[in-house]
């Protein structure tokens, strides 16, 4: 079997040296589609070096991802990438992340569940800078045809949405080009580019990268519901229920209170295709 979940948990952590600067947060910001309107004042404070500001899941890209791409390559685990799915993202602020910064991120593989006919690998990373930690962020990655070792199922927790009308609903666009821009900032899997690769896949056409609808969720939060304060976000998880494609649009719901803002979005033109479930923003 690739993957050998023993060997991969018992692993020592990687640790690597990460940087970035103004221009990866406004590339990375303009994946996510902001900059429209661009003299818009709400969409320069994530286009412009000079009012900048950084949207919390930039951590998932930060240093092109070291956490992933480290876990993926990591003792034990030896995988194809035509099977591999983002299963799930969840983020820990301990503090705003700077414009500009350099740190220190310590990976492992937290975790190995047996799904039956699927792996699912909690790549987990820590990362700190000079005054103390910054953010945590656990990446669960669904491997097809690598479960039925008879392992640990893991946790198979669901959030339920009130039974009421969202308090907010917005949509947002998805630019045919959209994977292409967003793919510069580090994920270079050929699934969001190659139609060739994308249909040894199991699909007609690239798809979006599940964490570029995980950005642009939180960008439409923290615009709507958090009054553009990006340091209002404390945590920030979701489940990769569907894929989205190129050109399509997001129907973003919003359900807030408690400081809690749970969300549900869906593929317009596919009549509503769920594409994150159990998504919850925690905030001050």
């Amino acid at each position: 079997m690739p993957i050998d979940a023993a060997k991969a948990v018992a692993a020592e952590p990687r640790s690597a040296e990460i940087g970035w600067d103004h221009k990866d947060v406004q590339l990375y910001h303009l994946g996510l589609g902001a900059g429209i309107p661009a003299a818009d004042p709400d969409e320069l404070r994530y286009t412009l070096e000079s009012k900048l500001h950084v949207l919390p899941s930039f951590a998932t890209v930060a240093g092109a991802a070291m956490g992933v791409v480290g876990g993926l390559s990591a003792p034990g685990i030896d995988v194809n990438l035509a099977a591999v799915l983002h299963g799930g993202q969840s983020l820990i602020l301990h503090r705003p992340i700077p414009v500009e910064g350099r740190a220190l991120t310590t990976s492992r593989v937290a975790a190995v569940h047996d799904k039956g006919k699927a792996a699912v690998l909690v790549l987990r990373s820590e990362v700190a800078d000079d005054d103390g930690p910054l953010w945590t962020s656990d990446a669960q990655i669904f491997v097809r045809g690598e479960g039925g070792w008879g392992g640990d199922r893991g946790p198979s927790e669901r959030l339920e949405l009130p039974e009421r009308e969202p308090d907010r609903t917005v949509e947002r666009p998805i630019r045919e080009d959209q994977a292409l821009l967003y793919r510069l900032s580090g994920d270079w899997n050929p699934l969001h580019a190659d139609p060739e690769f994308a249909k040894l896949a199991g699909f007609d056409r690239p798809i979006l990268h599940g964490l570029c609808t995980y950005g642009m969720t939180l960008k439409a939060v923290v615009d709507t519901v958090l009054g553009g304060d990006v340091a209002r976000v404390r945590s920030y998880r979701t489940r990769f229920a569907g894929i989205v494609f190129p050109g399509e649009t997001l129907r973003i719901r919003m359900w807030t209170g408690d400081g809690r803002v749970q969300a549900s979005v869906t593929a317009v033109e596919r009549d509503d295709a769920p594409v994150l479930a159990d998504t919850l923003v925690e905030h001050s």
